[in-house]
């Protein structure tokens, strides 16, 4: 599901807010490499996999121009509960970052 946001007064050429969901991505994909859109779907979630099995063994995937992904250690803390008060112990975890890289900071800039 595609969402717009755009000021009415402005032209039609005017920067509007989307979101791009899975099945979208999959069919621009396919589009843009003139792939079957089942073809394009492999392709997306061979990509998803990859990464997420590379992070899973603690590994980074740089894409130059692009971005980096990467794991981050988060250190067990205490935390409190909003609608009570008390203190709730928070486990150490392992959480995916991403960094944009300069080429994509340059494209939506």
């Amino acid at each position: 599901m595609r969402t717009f946001a755009c000021d009415v007064n402005e032209s039609s050429n005017a920067e509007r807010e989307e979101t791009m969901n899975k099945n979208e991505l999959v069919a621009a994909v396919a589009e843009k490499a003139g792939l079957s859109k089942g073809d394009a779907g492999k392709a997306v979630e061979a990509v998803f996999e990859t990464i997420t099995g590379e992070l899973k063994n603690s590994g980074d995937v740089r894409l130059v121009g692009f971005g980096n992904f990467s794991v981050s250690r988060r250190e067990a803390t205490t935390g409190r509960n909003p609608s009570t008060g008390a203190e709730v112990q928070i486990p150490a975890r392992n959480v995916p970052k991403f960094s944009a890289g300069k080429g994509l900071k340059d494209a939506v800039n």
